[in-house]
């Protein structure tokens, strides 16, 4: 540790960002920090260079993208027209209630209620704390009779959880899937997007959204999820012009 320096921290922060976000890269940076605060209170390095360390690189584009109306059914269709493989329901979970990946994972027979599911936990990749986002995010959410029989017939797993963890491939596994239905690519929180605009594209109250959604708050719902899909919005867009023109 004597040779560590924040060039050669900052190096190696610089090749980690090539890679990934520039809001993961910061995530890491800060445990970096904190790690590097400590060994200079230890007496470990001679040095505290951590404030000299920066976030370099760019955001990519937004990923977790909302499907379309039309792709949305399609996607849904498909999943429903093929339970047999475990994973196709566990999209549909997606597309059905907006719960996250780790809510999904996380359900337990006992999570089950007719009909619906409670969130109580969320597993996670990188701990074993099984503790949701927040704790608006602990809810209720009700699913309709077709979805609900689908999940009570996937065998339990060993660990009690009905759906395999799988190495947590799920979001490699939702790229082969919507490539092979010619779906454009997005991720499991792409699909909690699609269940929020398909809802508001229905005209749900907003209130009604954001507790399903498990949101802090309405204004949290406004700021990350009142998006509109391209069909809804090349609706509104086409009504604005005709009644432009009628003026």
């Amino acid at each position: 540790m004597k040779d560590l320096n924040d060039i050669v921290v900052q190096k190696k922060i610089d090749e980690y960002a090539k890679t990934h976000s520039r809001k993961t890269t910061h995530e890491v940076l800060l445990k970096i920090k904190t790690s590097l605060r400590d060994a200079y209170a230890r007496g470990y390095i001679t040095n505290d260079f951590a404030r000299l360390v920066k976030t370099r690189g760019v955001n990519p584009p937004k990923r977790n993208k909302a499907l379309s109306i039309t792709d949305f059914k399609k996607l849904r269709n498909y999943v429903l027209q093929h339970p047999e493989n475990e994973f196709n329901i566990l999209v549909l979970l997606a597309l059905e209630t907006g719960m996250r990946r780790g809510e999904l994972l996380a359900i337990r027979p006992e999570s089950l209620y007719e009909y619906g599911i409670k969130v109580r936990h969320s597993i996670s990749p990188t701990s074993e704390d099984t503790s949701l986002k927040t704790q608006n995010s602990k809810r209720d959410i009700s699913i309709n009779k077709e979805v609900y029989d689908l999940i009570r017939q996937i065998p339990v797993k060993e660990n009690g959880y009905i759906f395999s963890f799988g190495g947590f491939k799920q979001s490699e596994q939702l790229a082969e899937l919507l490539t092979e239905l010619d779906i454009k690519k997005t991720t499991f929180h792409g699909l909690r997007d699609t269940h929020a605009s398909f809802l508001f594209a229905k005209d749900i109250d907003i209130a009604y959204v954001s507790k399903r959604l498990g949101h802090i708050n309405i204004q949290t719902t406004q700021n990350y999820y009142l998006v509109l899909m391209p069909e809804q919005e090349h609706q509104q867009n086409s009504e604005a012009l005709n009644l432009l023109n009628s003026l």
